[in-house]
């Protein structure tokens, strides 16, 4: 096979991305005559080509292996990381190549190993097997019967996960229905809007008129102005708030019973 020496020379040095590059020792091996000494040289490899040259800054390529019809293997070698490129021709020269750590020998090795046609016709045989198999699985798919659309109705109505939600019925405290975004009483009527579309809730019970309260409406004695105003502002309803303000009053009228029954007084 002849090559433009010119052309393959620009390749090598182009800006065009190389599949892998590095510093490399390499021997060459001619009928099974080993060479003598190892070169240092960095090598480029893009696609089928690997170029060889003599410093990292060079432009011109001292060499270059097409890597067709041949195996990237390991060797046995003194030195260490060495791996070898071997050609089917019985008289082919071999190339003896030794990186400079385990990873970078296994990056190389990989790197050889899938660069040649052969391999990446064998990829684009097993792509296209897969895309054969896929195709037939979606004829296959798209040849089957569907499924009438009212069984699948019945199916969803049986399923009692996939039914509408029903609106949860009105939960009442203290004969009042729990104030909501909803806006609905006892009874499951509508308050009515009054202020401009916003609802306004239910109003609070009346209070009750504490039984030691004087005639002028004084608040009896033990029972703070704070305790006689409700906690609970007109906007909200919370029977555990109202339940513990009325608890207060219980609680003085207890204490002072208790009192007059310890001084034996009905």
């Amino acid at each position: 096979m002849k090559l433009n020496e010119r052309s393959v020379a620009h390749y090598a040095t182009c800006d065009s991305p190389a599949d892998h590059t590095g510093f490399l020792r390499k021997r060459v091996e001619r009928h099974h005559h080993h060479g003598t000494s190892y070169q240092r040289r960095w090598f480029i490899l893009k696609g089928n080509l690997l170029f060889y040259f003599e410093e990292r800054e060079s432009r011109e390529p001292m060499g270059l292996v097409v890597l067709e019809g041949c195996t990237v293997e390991l060797c046995e070698a003194a030195e260490e990381f060495a791996f070898a490129i071997r050609f089917d021709d019985a008289g082919a020269r071999a190339y003896v190549l030794v990186a400079d750590g385990q990873a970078a020998m296994e990056a190389w090795v990989k790197a050889l190993s899938r660069a040649s046609f052969d391999y990446m016709r064998l990829v684009v045989r097993e792509l296209e097997k897969q895309l054969e198999e896929a195709c037939k699985s979606l004829a296959a798919c798209r040849k089957s019967p569907r499924r009438s659309s009212s069984s699948g109705r019945k199916r969803h109505l049986s399923n009692p996960a996939l039914q509408p939600l029903q609106e949860k019925p009105t939960t009442l405290e203290n004969g009042y229905s729990t104030w909501s975004s909803g806006g609905c009483v006892a009874g499951g009527a509508t308050c009515p809007d009054h202020d401009g579309g916003q609802t306004k809730p239910p109003p609070l019970p009346p209070r009750r008129r504490s039984a030691t309260s004087s005639a002028t409406g004084s608040p009896a004695p033990g029972l703070s102005p704070a305790m006689l105003e409700s906690p609970v502002p007109p906007e909200t309803i919370c029977f555990s708030k109202l339940h513990n303000w009325y608890g207060q009053e219980i609680a003085v009228l207890r204490r002072e019973w208790q009192e007059r029954q310890k001084r034996g007084h009905p």
